[in-house]
């Protein structure tokens, strides 16, 4: 298939813009020293927390044994820990620690910056149909 005709893929194109989202957001967030899939973790936590590993696999995209790996070496830094679900003690959750907390309230400015830009670029009303577009596509 020639560049130009997959290039023109819905498929392509999706990719492609998430790929660049995904780079933008780490460039931004490297000063903070957090990568994507932490920053993802914490953004996840914050909305409901505590939350079972499944739950945050499904939510930030990360498949569940690289989510393990990476919630292993954040409670090594103290951003997160484990705690047993008090209603099923074979489950594990996940909860943000004070030094987790605090560095998600200092970096969740980028991933809204990010949003807004996408949303002034679109304009609002553009960016509405595409989020209801794409909801309909997951």
């Amino acid at each position: 298939m020639a560049a130009s005709k997959m290039q023109d893929r819905l498929a392509y194109m999706i990719a492609s813009i998430n790929r660049q989202l995904e780079n933008e957001l780490e460039e931004r967030l490297r000063p903070g020293g957090v990568p994507v899939d932490q920053f993802r973790i914490l953004e996840v936590l914050d909305a409901s927390e505590p939350c079972a590993m499944g739950e945050i696999a499904s939510q930030s995209l990360i498949e569940p044994p690289t989510l393990t790996k990476i919630v292993d070496k954040m409670v090594g830094d103290g951003l997160v820990y484990r705690a047993p679900d008090p209603d099923d003690r074979r489950r594990v959750l996940i909860l943000m620690a004070p030094a987790g907390k605090a560095l998600f309230k200092r970096l969740r400015g980028v991933s809204t910056a990010q949003e807004q830009r996408i949303v002034e670029l679109l304009q609002a009303d553009n960016a509405a149909e595409l989020k209801k577009l794409l909801r309909s596509l997951v």
